[in-house]
């Protein structure tokens, strides 16, 4: 099944996870107190509402527990932000990715018990959406508006296989530069190296491509 996520918070930030995660084919519920936001995205995201996320009641009404994760990308009021966290941990929310302004808001967040913390200065959204989507992912850095470099765990469907029999580049248009193996890095493997399971791929290639071959080989 697809995990679902929902974008609590438009701005630059959480409206680039927003953004990222609609065009992997992802159910995105979006929400904002912001009625010009909202509507921004409401032809791109599954769902976009109107709403105050520091009001429990709201919160439970849009059924936000069911989500498999709930990103808080407030970035007006750190206090909204810390609220927020803390009313979906208490709703029984299995994962909540928090945006941090500084320091001391990271340490609260984690106190209250988010998941996992982030700093857009130092995490772009592109990157954080496509880390959280995939669990096969270990890391994504973006090249430019339409190349990626991703690391990737090989699975069993390309473990005991040789790089020329999986034949990545012809199929899917990717090209593997390395492979990190314990703590040996494979740089440029020939076609005839066999992929272990739990091998990190080090793969490059269009968006596109990276996310068809996600959804046709890591799924």
């Amino acid at each position: 099944m697809k995990k679902n996520f929902a974008v609590i918070g438009l701005g630059r930030f959480g409206g680039s996870i927003c953004r990222a995660l609609s065009e992997q084919g992802l159910e995105v519920l979006a929400i904002d107190s912001d009625e010009d936001r909202v509507n921004e995205y409401s032809a791109i995201a599954s769902h976009a509402v109107v709403g105050d996320s520091t009001d429990e009641a709201v919160l439970k009404s849009l059924g936000i527990r069911n989500f498999d994760h709930v990103i808080v990308a407030i970035g007006d009021s750190i206090q909204n932000s810390i609220l927020t966290t803390l009313i979906l941990k208490e709703l029984g929310v299995r994962n909540v990715t928090a945006k941090a302004q500084n320091d001391y808001h990271e340490k609260v967040l984690k106190k209250i018990g988010a998941d996992k913390v982030v700093h857009p200065e130092r995490d772009m959204g592109r990157r954080i959406a496509n880390n959280i989507a995939s669990s096969s992912v270990l890391d994504y850095l973006e090249l430019s508006d339409k190349h990626s470099i991703v690391e990737i765990i090989a699975n069993e469907k390309l473990g005991g296989h040789t790089i020329l029999q999986l034949d990545i580049r012809a199929r899917y248009g990717l090209n593997i530069v390395a492979i990190k193996r314990g703590s040996n890095i494979i740089v440029s493997p020939q076609a005839s190296e066999t992929i272990l399971s739990e091998d990190v791929l080090i793969v490059i290639g269009t968006d596109e491509d990276i996310n068809r071959f996600e959804k046709k080989v890591m799924k």
